[in-house]
């Protein structure tokens, strides 16, 4: 993960999305895309002193504000941990990124 700028502010990135927390639920992409995908950890283990996310799901979700929270829903899965969970949201940004480019 590295920090990089966006509009000003330093977020977090993964594979050169940003990546934005709050509490247990995380926001993985750019809010000026089409797409962005929310992960929501719903259970975790204790892995020594750390909580780890054992289970979390992953929602791709349209940025188009027009639309009730339920309807931007695209896709949805569950994944057995946050780095599963990440990996499938990359490859979920991407598609979409693809896909908005070929309807421009």
């Amino acid at each position: 993960m590295s920090k990089e700028k966006y509009n000003g502010s330093s977020f977090f990135t993964y594979k050169g999305y940003p990546l934005v927390r709050n509490n247990d639920v995380l926001y993985y992409g750019n809010m000026y895309d089409d797409y962005v995908v929310m992960l929501q950890i719903i259970e975790t283990k204790k892995i020594k002193d750390l909580d780890v996310a054992s289970k979390v799901k992953v929602y791709l979700m349209s940025t188009d504000e027009s639309l009730n929270p339920l309807e931007a829903i695209t896709r949805t899965s569950e994944k057995d941990g946050l780095y599963e969970a990440l990996d499938i949201a990359e490859i979920w940004l991407k598609r979409s990124m693809m896909k908005s480019k070929s309807k421009a």
